[in-house]
């Protein structure tokens, strides 16, 4: 690691100029910890990655999700060892519900070679194409060849329609004129559910004859849709569609773009701004992102929605995503009571329903992530209507209170995959998050004494979380998750053993701002105990892996100043998710859901850059705090077009000898230019002119 850390800080980077200045990119971008697994993947010239199949030790298999507002497509495929495709998909329509009506009560159809088009060249079978390469750049094409055709296939979600698209271009590479013949494809099936049968349509829009003269191509696209039976079947071109999709993928390469001298770093928060973005389903019950997964749709969790990618949202300035993380936000307050029994972990079937049979933290999950949803989202009359939904999640939090102090939860996160006694360190850790930005946000809003009275209390709780669980687990001076003699029997796990041992969310104090136990805990995260090459195992000793506690941990070690040994591990990862043997997005977990490509977590990955290596933190509807962490080996870093606080400006980052310069650029005037100290906060207020 010293000997790559060196590398980096001898690398060439050019200066800063005054405004708008470019960030230089890494000769050789190297992780700082290498990965032991192989690449499949590389880095294109513009914004997508392609795998390369001729030297690809073959067969390799893959699977990617898509998403689109009616639509959404998981994909499964494969290269055999002759280089020849094999794909399969699952087509999800959230809003298409089927019996039971419940969290997975989404209408989805899978489908194999039945799909695919049956295609003559000159009266012989097309046969089997050669895959040349697969691109990755919010699409999934495959290039190939095959019976002297040039073949190029992408797939994709419609933007906006109950449609899936296969979307084919045959450019003839012969010096003669070829006749293609394409079979017709109609397949039909129906499904009953709660709204009337729905009808699932495979059709294709190709000709059946077409000449081809040499060097011309000729496209056409199998459509994969469904409808309700009594409402029409709309046409959809496939053409249009991809254009509408291309524009989409093109209007978020305008909003928060990423400059750091790591191509591969700028490369896969491209990705992940991509991926949090397109997973917003238009239902019935208003906008909602979806995590995905054949499993998780037209629904929203205290979460995966109101924790991970709520907070994230306005800094991305997407109008889908601020909208849906609003109306996760509205929607559970009808079940805030006044007897303060717990909210629901989840409001399902486009909103008419609910899921949780027990405490997960959720409130706290609410508090944490309305505040700072609130706060960066810059809107005082969104911030007054929420407040009171605030109000509520903090003072069921005091009513959970536990004679030490901590906040007890009937579960966590996890829901008893893991042992969580009756108060775990992540409830308690984002009601301390929660309790802090409330206190900011009351502020900005003139509520004086509710502020004084949440620092008071976060004041108190960060006292408690460390007498209660901090402790010295497996030789670390870090944190217990939990009091093992308050445990009840796991769902899927043995019983814990008598001593504690260390768990991946020992993160969670630090990234709210509790730094008592810094350095133990950054040396645990980072220990063979935990990291794997795919992250923080969920508990020391076992191969379970969650994404999101490695997300989390990321963050909180730049946000405590560990930059080095951070970006070390940032590296690693990201070099594994983006190029690596399953990609391109940050995972959910495995074993379980087969690391599935979920919405949020790409969104806890944005937040590793937004909150953590460049310090922001929202204080109030119109400032922030920064307190940038530039690594060594990177003269400068930028955050382009941030779109929070009601604004829409850069945030550069440069180094100047021994001081880091800090410039906040708003329509090409600098509102603020100043110097610090590695390490040194700044305050910036966004001007009201601007709002």
């Amino acid at each position: 690691m010293k000997r790559t850390l060196l590398f980096l800080m001898l690398s060439y980077l050019p200066q800063l100029g005054l405004l708008a200045p470019q960030v230089a990119a890494e000769p050789n971008p190297v992780s700082n910890t290498p990965s032991t697994a192989a690449d499949w993947w590389s880095l294109g010239e513009g914004d997508f990655t392609v795998w390369k199949i001729e030297g690809s030790k073959l067969p390799h298999s893959d699977r990617i999700e898509q998403g689109g507002r009616r639509v959404g497509q998981k994909i499964w495929y494969a290269i055999d060892a002759d280089g020849t495709l094999k794909l399969t998909r699952d087509v999800i329509w959230p809003s298409l519900r089927i019996f039971p009506n419940n969290t997975r009560g989404s209408l989805i159809q899978h489908y194999k070679s039945e799909s695919e088009p049956q295609i003559t060249v000159d009266a012989q079978p097309l046969g089997p194409i050669k895959i040349l390469e697969v691109r990755l750049d919010g699409m999934l094409t495959f290039t190939g060849k095959a019976q002297g055709l040039a073949i190029k296939r992408a797939t994709f979600p419609s933007f906006d329609k109950y449609t899936a698209v296969d979307r084919w271009t045959l450019t003839n590479t012969k010096d003669k004129p070829v006749v293609i013949h394409i079979a017709p494809v109609a397949l039909l099936a129906e499904k009953d559910g709660p709204y009337g049968k729905s009808l699932i349509n495979v059709q294709s829009d190709a000709p059946a004859t077409i000449r081809l003269a040499a060097g011309k191509s000729a496209s056409f696209s199998i459509l994969f849709s469904a409808h309700l039976d009594g409402t029409p079947l709309v046409t959809v071109d496939g053409a249009s569609e991809e254009k509408l999709r291309r524009d989409f993928i093109a209007h978020l390469n305008q909003s928060l773009c990423l400059e750091t001298p790591n191509p591969i770093l700028n490369r896969a928060f491209t990705f992940a701004k991509w991926r949090v973005a397109e997973a917003i389903n238009d239902t019935r019950g208003g906008m909602m992102l979806a995590p995905g997964n054949l499993s998780f749709y037209a629904a929203t969790w205290c979460n995966d929605n109101v924790e991970y990618a709520g907070p994230f949202f306005p800094f991305l300035g997407e109008s889908g995503g601020n909208s849906a993380s609003l109306n996760t936000y509205r929607q559970y307050i009808p079940f805030m009571k006044p007897d303060y029994g717990r909210i629901p972990c989840s409001i399902i079937a486009e909103g008419i329903d609910t899921w949780g049979p027990f405490d997960r933290g959720d409130a706290a999950m609410y508090a944490y992530g309305a505040s700072r949803f609130c706060l960066a989202l810059g809107d005082r009359a969104v911030a007054d209507e929420l407040w009171k939904g605030i109000e509520w999640a903090l003072e069921y939090c005091k009513r959970k209170e536990m004679p030490s102090g901590v906040i007890g939860s009937d579960s966590d996160e996890l829901e008893g995959r893991f042992p969580h006694g009756t108060a775990n360190l992540t409830t308690s850790s984002l009601a301390y998050g929660g309790l802090r930005s409330a206190a900011n946000l009351g502020r900005t809003l003139g509520k004086t004494q509710e502020a004084a009275e949440y620092d008071q209390r976060a004041d108190a709780l960060a006292k408690a979380i460390e007498s209660f669980f901090g402790t010295t687990v497996e030789g670390f001076k870090t944190y217990r998750y939990f009091d093992p003699t308050t445990e009840r029997p796991s769902k899927r796990y043995a019983p814990p053993p008598s001593d504690p041992v260390l768990r991946s969310w020992i993160c969670m104090p630090l990234s709210m701002g509790i730094v008592d136990r810094k350095q133990g805990t950054i040396d645990a995260l980072f220990s063979p105990k935990l990291w794997t090459i795919d992250g923080l195992a969920t508990q020391s000793g076992d191969k379970v892996f969650w994404d999101r506690s490695t997300l989390y941990a990321l963050r909180a070690a730049f946000q405590v100043g560990e930059t080095e040994k951070a970006l070390a591990f940032l590296n690693q990862y990201s070099h594994r998710r983006l190029l690596g043997e399953h990609v391109p997005y940050a995972v959910e977990a495995y074993p379980e859901g087969g690391q599935g490509h979920l919405a949020s977590e790409s969104g806890l990955y944005c937040r590793i850059f937004v909150e953590g290596i460049f310090g922001i933190l929202p204080v109030g509807l119109d400032r922030f705090q920064c307190t940038p962490r530039l690594p060594d080996g990177w003269s400068s870093m930028a955050l382009r077009r941030v779109k929070a606080f009601g604004g829409d400006f850069d945030v550069v980052v440069s180094r100047s000898g021994e001081k880091i310069r800090v410039q906040i650029i708003q329509a090409n005037t600098t509102i603020k230019n100043t110097f610090v100290n590695p390490g040194e906060t700044i305050e910036v207020t966004i001007p009201k002119s601007v709002l």
